[in-house]
């Protein structure tokens, strides 16, 4: 701290004893003793004396006191010793004698005077005017935060510094017709202590030029209540001027803003004010003076004073209005256009959107999307690189399964050919028979039919064969459909029949007792039974066995259809069962290890399986699973 801080508050006219108290407290501090104190801080400590109009806490003046106590101890360089008084006679229409709180002050610093004095408001600054030559005749005075109207020039010493304001009325209600040029009555609330019933005839004097334009109401002859319910029943196209309330009609002191507010609570119309410490909340706003440039200069006169500057030296042009400033929350509420602002408006309180209150949490959203956006991005082009491939790998599957067919039916030559002579050549006799029938005399017509009917039933069991192997020879890309799996089975029955018979083994076929429908094509899934039955019967007609047998059959287990093919043959060595199904594995000597491998690919694109095991009795067991839809 730069040093300690007193405050003495004095009411109007005193009761005797408490004027007593006080006189008693002052005698208390010798003059001795303020001697001494003095001499041990000279050079250091500095004592201000502030003296405040009507009240410490009345604005505008407690807002110019605040801001001016807190910069002048900011760019102190010097201990201060900051002591308050409030003039409150300024608040009565009859205040009594001063005499007593003269003496009062007269009594607390006599011998111990103050470096400088600073009044706050008109009131005060009359006040210390008109009793400096008793109470303070060699201190210097700064008269802040005072109309110019109001300071008594005639009194005014070398030892003075004034830092006036200047009201224009005519500008505050020019820029209240600015905003709403519609408006067509005023209410102006203005209180009723002296200080306030001059300025009600100033502004009166003032704005004649708007008796034409406008109705001009009065609200300062009325109590505070009937002002409050009259500003919540103004006509429409109607404004509140607010000068000052410090007093109203019915002598009711009224401290701080907060009767502004009571105000602002009910009142059906905008309001506007000139003065700063009123702008924040209730009031629209418009040219005002400015708080912080009027501190900024008293603050400045007080430092060179103190400093040992002459007061006669420091001179300041009154202050007039700075820049409008308006309240974005009050222009919205009465739905004023930021469009009539005069140029160079300031507008305060603006709420911010979304995007200036949330601008960071927007942006890393914004990040996590464009990132999960990204990944999603990425991972949709390799599903679709993974789709590619998994059409292409298809169709070099189709292909090579397509080969590996055309090597399986190279084996089905021989089987091929002599389930189509037998039908053709069948068909051959009976045609020869009809024709020679045909020449007798009276040829039997019964007969001939039944000729016919072979010969039908023949050309069908042919056309049978040729369909069988066209549709395991066809290259067609992967398709899936609905297929009954008995039906897809017994067709490569039909076409091995020959093939076993020719290698004398004995091929037996059980279906299972119900419809086994499956998702898949049913031409690869026919091709890898085909490979599956040729590999059985290659393996009981290459070993030496007793009997040559290979047993097809389906059947349901759970949710799935299984198809098993075994045989009586040598069975697979246990080293290789692991291996069967590799690429490029093989126990033939000319086999190229493809077949098996291929197998278990189809099988797998079915979302099935296939296995390979011994039988206990003998001979191999390949077992092929999928999934039954229905």
């Amino acid at each position: 701290m730069r040093g300690r801080r007193t405050s003495t508050d004095s009411v109007g006219p005193w009761p005797a004893a408490l004027l007593c108290l006080g006189l008693f407290v002052a005698m208390c501090v010798s003059p001795e003793r303020a001697g001494a104190v003095e001499r041990s801080l000279r050079g250091e400590l500095k004592r201000v004396l502030v003296l405040h109009s009507f009240g410490r806490e009345f604005r505008p003046w407690s807002e110019y006191a605040r801001d001016i106590k807190s910069e002048l101890e900011r760019q102190s360089p010097w201990p201060l010793d900051i002591q308050e008084h409030a003039l409150l006679t300024a608040r009565f229409n009859n205040p009594g004698p001063e005499a007593p709180f003269v003496e009062y002050l007269h009594s607390l610093y006599q011998g111990a005077q103050p470096d400088i004095v600073l009044s706050i408001g008109a009131p005060a600054a009359r006040f210390v005017q008109r009793y400096r030559a008793r109470l303070f005749p060699d201190t210097p005075l700064i008269l802040s935060a005072v109309e110019y109207r109001l300071i008594n020039r005639a009194d005014l010493t070398d030892n003075d510094v004034v830092v006036a304001i200047r009201n224009d009325f005519v500008a505050a209600f020019g820029n209240i017709l600015q905003l709403l040029p519609d408006t067509r009555m005023v209410a102006v609330v203005i209180g009723a202590s002296p200080l306030e019933k001059f300025w009600l005839e100033e502004v009166k004097r003032e704005l004649k030029p708007f008796g034409e334009r406008l109705e001009l109401v009065w609200f300062s002859d009325l109590s505070f209540e009937e002002i409050l319910k009259r500003a919540s029943n103004l006509p429409p196209h109607s404004a509140l001027f607010w000068g000052l309330m410090s007093v109203d009609a019915a002598g009711v002191v009224h401290e701080s803003d907060i009767a502004l507010r009571s105000l602002h609570a009910v009142a059906n119309a905008p309001i506007f004010s000139y003065q700063e410490p009123f702008f924040g909340g209730s009031a629209v706003g418009g040219p005002m003076h400015s708080v912080a440039e009027t501190s900024s200069r008293t603050v400045s006169a007080a430092i060179r004073i103190l400093g040992g500057e002459k007061p006669a030296s420091i001179n300041y042009e009154p202050l007039s209005f700075g820049p409008p400033r308006y309240d974005w929350r009050e222009l919205q509420r009465w739905g004023i256009s930021e469009s009539r602002l005069p140029p160079g408006s300031e507008i305060r309180y603006r709420e911010s959107n979304a995007w200036e209150r949330y601008r960071w949490q927007m942006l890393l959203i914004t990040s996590v999307f464009l990132v999960q956006a990204g990944l999603i991005s990425g991972l949709l082009h390799e599903r679709r690189r993974r789709r590619l491939a998994e059409v292409e790998s298809r169709q070099r599957l189709a292909e090579l399964a397509h080969v590996n067919r055309y090597s399986a039916v190279g084996e089905l030559t021989t089987s091929i050919a002599h389930e189509l002579n037998q039908p053709l050549g069948s068909i051959l006799t009976n045609a020869e028979t009809a024709e020679l029938m045909l020449k007798a005399a009276s040829p039997d017509l019964d007969e001939i039919r039944q000729i016919l009917a072979d010969i039908r039933r023949d050309d069908q069991r042919a056309s049978e064969v040729i369909r069988r192997l066209r549709s395991v020879l066809k290259k067609t890309p992967f398709e899936v459909r609905d297929i009954e799996l008995n039906d897809t089975v017994r067709e490569v029955i039909g076409l091995v029949t020959a093939l076993a018979h020719g290698r004398r083994v004995a091929l037996t076929y059980m279906p299972a007792s119900a419809d086994l429908h499956v998702k898949g094509d049913p031409v690869q899934l026919q091709q890898v039974i085909l490979n599956l039955i040729i590999n059985a019967m290659d393996a009981v007609s290459d070993a030496d066995v007793k009997k040559r047998e290979v047993f097809v059959s389906t059947a349901r287990t759970g949710n799935q259809a299984e198809i098993r093919i075994s045989d009586t043959g040598p069975g697979i060595d246990s080293a290789d069962l692991g291996s069967v199904f590799d690429p490029f594995f093989t126990t033939k000597p000319q086999g190229m290890g493809m077949g098996l491998a291929i197998a278990r690919t189809i099988v797998e694109a079915h979302h099935g399986t296939i296995a390979a095991t011994n039988l206990l009795s003998g001979g191999a067991l390949f077992t092929i699973k999928l999934p039954i839809i229905r």
